[in-house]
């Protein structure tokens, strides 16, 4: 499979890097806020959704850059623990008072978060690197 490499401009395009982020796993380390830059970059070893044939699944490390960053805030994320690992669920936009600001938020399991203060959706996804196999499909219980 050719190397995925998307752009989102606004929230429908930002759903889409969003499910191809889902279930991603990274360390607090593998963040970084560029003030002088205004930009937010997370590398990550995504799950290879797309894919989806026969018994094994893959993964494949990606880089995932924000633009347009005024200030980044994080819920249940302790900064300084470099080597905590967390998974990302979601990836969302919550409109600011005057659009097309507001807020990207990465949903991070365990109720943790990091919100990103944005002046418009601008956000970038490539694959950097081949994949690997894993054995492992993400699961998730489901409530009812």
């Amino acid at each position: 499979m050719d190397s995925l490499k998307l752009i989102a401009l606004d929230e429908t395009d930002l759903a889409v890097i969003s499910a191809c982020l889902q279930d991603a796993v990274f360390k607090t380390g593998d963040t970084a806020f560029h003030g002088k830059d205004r930009s937010f970059t997370l590398e990550a070893n995504r799950f290879v959704w797309e894919e989806r044939s026969g018994k094994t699944f893959e993964r494949r490390r990606a880089v995932l850059v924000m633009k347009q960053v005024g200030s980044v805030r994080s819920r249940g994320v302790d900064l300084k623990d470099t080597d905590t690992v967390h998974s990302l669920l979601a990836v969302r936009f919550v409109p600011g008072a005057e659009a097309p600001a507001g807020a990207i938020e990465l949903v991070l399991s365990g109720g943790a978060a990091i919100q990103l203060e944005v002046d418009c959706i601008e956000v970038q996804l490539a694959d950097v690197g081949g994949g690997w196999e894993t054995k492992f499909r993400p699961r998730h219980p489901v409530s009812g």
